[in-house]
């Protein structure tokens, strides 16, 4: 993979592989934030439990957005009323986590942070697949067969660099659909791959065994000289 390749869309799969304190994913409103320097910055605090029990997870009732435009993007944490005080305040049932303020006023409550780390796009690296969908890649060369799970929002090209960890040389090859080249600056959908796997689920057929077929062919450049 290029060193200068920068994932657009990740899958839940891939977020939930980062489920530790040295380690750490969450997604919320179809954005993916790698959290680990906060929890190296408050490592042993309370507050940061929360977040660790929902490490790798989509937390996206967390939140409500406001606005619908992606400029508008603007998570605000859920609120209710506090039945002792009347007063509107976080409503965090998982328990009160960083920078939430405390229920009731507090001289130990520092407010100085800056910006709470679910508006800080510093963490944001990504989005999270609206449509995740599994596809089969045959190495016509080597006969070889890999089924891998790819976001649908990704051209060929991503899904090529996604294809790295099993073909080092995987540009090296032309990528077909029923003969026809693959235009790899397009998505699957774009270029005819349709996900059925609704229909399949209607008819009540298993979707793996009716995966399409991606077939890639060797450019060998010695027949071409």
């Amino acid at each position: 993979m290029p060193a200068s390749y920068k994932q657009r869309y990740y899958t839940p799969a891939e977020v939930g592989q980062h489920c530790s304190s040295k380690d750490l994913w969450v997604s919320f409103l179809g954005k993916v934030y790698n959290l680990t320097p906060l929890a190296e910055k408050y490592a042993g605090s309370i507050l940061l439990k929360p977040i660790l029990s929902a490490a790798g997870k989509d937390i996206s009732h967390w939140f409500l957005v406001n606005g619908t435009n992606k400029s508008d993007f603007d998570p605000q944490i859920r609120t209710h009323i506090d039945a002792k005080t009347g007063c509107e305040v976080p409503h965090t049932p998982q328990g009160r986590f960083i920078h939430i303020p405390p229920a009731y006023p507090s001289a130990s409550w520092a407010n100085d942070f800056g910006t709470p780390w679910w508006k800080d796009e510093s963490y944001c690296i990504g989005h999270l697949s609206s449509k995740t969908r599994k596809i089969r890649i045959i190495n016509t060369l080597t006969s070889q067969e890999h089924t891998i799970e790819v976001c649908g929002e990704e051209t060929l090209e991503e899904i090529l660099n996604r294809f790295y960890k099993y073909n080092q040389h995987a540009a090296s090859y032309t990528w077909k659909y029923n003969g026809l080249n693959l235009e790899m600056t397009k998505s699957l959908e774009q270029n005819g791959v349709k996900d059925e796997d609704e229909d399949f689920y209607e008819l009540n057929f298993n979707e793996e065994d009716w995966l399409p077929a991606i077939h890639i062919y060797f450019n060998d450049d010695l027949t071409e000289a």
